[in-house]
């Protein structure tokens, strides 16, 4: 599933102006039906982003893959339900009815998954949860970035990566100076777990200049990872691959600077395109 996104793209030396075809990102509200002492408990137990579309192949997974159920048989039904939501008019929940409790690990439900939903589960939804948790904007103007360090912060990322060369496999998030300089990197083998080592390194050695420093991910870029950005008041993130279309509605609310496919002599400005020095 995917939408229409207008975008800045640099490439021949110079902007312009045109749309490009966005994967689409909404959060998935997963609740469980199952019985404890003989009545029935609905919970809401975890909400995840996702593309929709093949949902209920993910909730199975899902719930296989953390060991909640041991047979897919254990599942009854699979029914998505709430009012269509967002701008893509789509239902954000899904309950998943149990038919067979003595399998299913009550203790780790209650204990590991059990969230709060009321952020709404739509794309609008969640961008409001966050403005009311971050009310600061990041910067409109800074910090400046010249097309030519843009370019060269992905092959930096990868120059410097210790374990990408051993794997070709592993995932790195790095923070950069305005003048290109690399600060720090970490790498994991989850694009989430890389940047969080680094900006939890850049908060323990006092190295975050928000207005003069911008961050570099490998791989693309989604709602949660700009979210973990902006939570540093970073307003400028570049991705190797591309964004999606939450963390390009995240990036505008915020004012961030979104930037994405990025290659030898071209890369796609999302938003905010003030930040880029292309002359």
């Amino acid at each position: 599933m995917n939408s229409k996104y207008k975008v800045t793209k640099f490439k021949k030396n110079r902007l312009e102006n045109t749309e490009d075809f966005i994967s689409i990102e909404e959060p998935l509200e997963i609740s469980l039906k199952y019985k404890d002492n003989e009545k029935f408990i609905s919970r809401s137990l975890s909400i995840t982003m996702r593309t929709p579309g093949n949902d209920e192949d993910l909730v199975r997974g899902f719930l296989f893959n953390e060991q909640i159920i041991e047979n897919i048989k254990d599942i009854e039904s699979i029914e998505s339900f709430g009012e269509k939501v967002g701008q893509y008019n789509i239902q954000n929940k899904i309950i998943v009815t149990l038919n067979n409790s003595k399998n299913i690990n009550i203790s780790k439900i209650k204990r590991d998954f059990l969230s709060n939903s009321s952020c709404g589960v739509c794309g609008k939804s969640s961008l409001d949860a966050l403005e009311i948790t971050k009310k600061q904007k990041a910067s409109k103007s800074n910090p400046k970035i010249s097309k030519d360090i843009i370019i060269k912060s992905p092959n930096t990322l990868r120059q410097n990566q210790s374990e990408f060369a051993k794997t070709g496999g592993i995932h790195a998030s790095g923070l950069f100076s305005s003048n290109g300089d690399l600060l720090s990197l970490k790498e994991d083998v989850g694009r989430h777990n890389a940047l969080d080592k680094l900006i939890g390194d850049s908060l323990l050695n006092g190295f975050l200049k928000p207005e003069d420093q911008f961050i570099t991910c490998s791989g693309r870029l989604n709602f949660e990872l700009v979210q973990k950005v902006l939570m540093t008041n970073i307003g400028l993130m570049i991705g190797v691959g591309a964004p999606t279309s939450l963390a390009i509605d995240l990036a505008n609310r915020f004012d961030m600077t979104l930037i994405g496919f990025v290659k030898e002599d071209s890369f796609n400005i999302y938003t905010n395109n003030q930040k880029v020095i292309v002359s």
